[in-house]
């Protein structure tokens, strides 16, 4: 392919992942819980979720075992500015955790676990009072989704803006393999422990 139908069929690619997260941000307005385990996985895939998609580290994983193992050379530029790229997605990424532990202690807050307990004894306006609680942490999570995502196009972008098209074209394959792999090795695990 002449790199203009490589860099055709990347923008593609970019545009459907775009299109993805734009469908889930609304989906998660309605329910944001349920992109914390989607039925939709097997439990090897829900074991690699990283708030509710793939960690954005590991895509430098799959860069490195591509210089080991296939055809794709960097140049010192390229492997720099890999390096500037990972080191700003581990910051964002330890950001994102920080915050997600911060809700998660907020869940089992006192205050949350007394307005639960309520809200199993009374009704009406504590029931109220709970659900109100549980919006705003759907709220906060929503956010977390949200920061999480951006920080996996951030790194996608920053990945494809650094490669070549043919190393970008490569790469996208490589990620959507492993994908596949993992969704039936998680699917022949799964059949086998409930056969």
């Amino acid at each position: 392919m002449s790199e203009t139908e490589l860099r055709a069929l990347i923008s593609k690619l970019t545009t459907h992942h775009k299109a993805y997260y734009t469908a889930k941000w609304a989906a998660i307005k309605e329910d944001v819980l349920a992109f914390f385990g989607p039925i939709w996985l097997n439990p090897l895939e829900k074991a690699c979720f990283w708030l509710t998609g793939w960690k954005p580290s590991t895509v430098f994983r799959m860069v490195d075992r591509l210089r080991k193992y296939s055809r794709v050379v960097l140049v010192e530029a390229q492997v720099r500015k890999l390096e500037e790229l990972r080191v700003k997605t581990k910051f964002d990424e330890q950001k994102i955790e920080r915050e997600m532990e911060r809700y998660q202690v907020a869940m089992a807050d006192r205050k949350m676990v007394e307005l639960a307990r309520l809200g199993c004894h009374l009704g009406g306006e504590s029931v109220m009072v709970v659900e109100a609680a549980v919006r705003g942490l759907a709220t906060g999570l929503e956010k977390m989704v949200k920061a999480a995502d951006c920080v996996r196009l951030k790194t996608l972008k920053g990945i494809l803006d650094i490669l070549a098209p043919p190393q970008c074209v490569e790469f996208l394959a490589a990620a959507a393999t492993f994908q596949v792999q993992l969704r039936r090795w998680g699917n022949r695990r799964h059949n086998v422990t409930h056969s």
